[in-house]
């Protein structure tokens, strides 16, 4: 197994800090992993990309892929944050929408697709989600902020719980 191949499985394994069910790979957030050498060894370049900016988890996630990479034997690690294209919801992968499924968590749909301006809109911002634990259509919002920007909170009117909905971005 290369360098590469190797310093890509660890970081692919790294878990996001908000959300631990998921790998930073599984969320889409790992963009890629490089290694180059020059005369002081392998020096790793991990790429991530924030699911938006000012993301406060940033921060613990480039500390979990440095330390993680460094207890595999890659002493010299930098994360590069990539901007450019701009994350979006639908690069969480399937496993990653059951795993969130699982903890009861309410994946996004597919995110919007716009060209032009952003069009002002009154109504409700999207169609209500799916509840996680009985799979009823009939739930509603409660509040469009949960315990981190990415997430609203939402009730299911069948079984009367309450989840949270990762947001379509």
């Amino acid at each position: 197994m290369s360098a590469r191949e190797r310093a890509a499985g660890v970081a692919a394994e790294v878990r996001d800090p908000e959300l631990p069910m998921l790998t930073l790979a599984d969320l889409g957030v790992l963009r890629g992993v490089d290694v180059r050498k020059d005369e002081d060894g392998d020096a790793v370049i991990v790429s991530i990309t924030p699911t938006y900016t000012g993301c406060p988890a940033m921060a613990t996630m480039r500390d979990d892929l440095v330390r993680r990479l460094n207890d595999a034997g890659f002493p010299r690690v930098q994360v590069r944050v990539a901007l450019d294209p701009p994350w979006s919801s639908d690069w969480i992968s399937e496993r990653g929408r059951r795993a969130l499924r699982e903890a009861g968590l309410s994946p996004p749909g597919p995110a919007p697709r716009r060209t032009g301006p952003v069009p002002l809109t009154l109504g409700p911002p999207r169609p209500a989600p799916s509840c996680p634990r009985c799979g009823s259509a009939a739930t509603r919002a409660t509040s469009e902020f949960g315990s981190t920007a990415c997430k609203a909170l939402y009730r299911c009117t069948a079984c009367l719980e309450p989840f949270e909905h990762i947001k379509e971005i």
